[in-house]
């Protein structure tokens, strides 16, 4: 895959905030064509999407989901590479008394079998996965 950068959740959700981060926001446009995100990533927009009540905001974001993120990101499947890299991960973790949500384990092991840089701005919950690059676009 030519892409280089896995998003994260709070990195996809951005553009729905009242007042975007404009460096965040330039960091997406610049990197437009290098951007990927995870199924788990997708699954986690669409359930707090669906968590709320209808109204102006839900058809906003599902407007987003559907016509931005949908149809330009690739959205990358937590498959049999992802899940045996992550089930590593998790033994040689476990061995040392850090475990991480299986979540952020599952995002962990798409963005490293893919070699993409995975951005969040919850960096320290990756800080401890093995040959994983995280990086904080929202950081100065």
């Amino acid at each position: 895959m030519s892409k280089g950068f896995l998003l994260d959740t709070d990195i996809l959700s951005e553009p729905l905030r009242p007042a975007p981060d404009p460096a965040l926001m330039l960091k997406l446009e610049e990197h437009d064509s290098e951007l990927a995100t995870a199924s788990v990533v997708w699954h986690e927009l669409v359930l707090g999407c669906r968590r709320l009540p209808p109204s102006r905001k839900r058809r906003a974001i599902e407007t987003y989901l559907r016509e931005v993120v949908e149809a330009t990101i690739p959205i990358l499947p937590y498959d049999g590479s992802a899940a045996t890299w992550h089930a590593e991960e998790r033994a040689r973790l476990a061995r040392i008394g850090a475990v991480p949500s299986f979540v952020d384990g599952q995002i962990a092991a798409i963005a490293r079998v893919h070699d993409l840089v995975l951005v969040t701005s919850n960096t320290a919950h990756f800080t401890t996965f093995s040959g994983l690059r995280v990086v904080d676009w929202r950081a100065r």
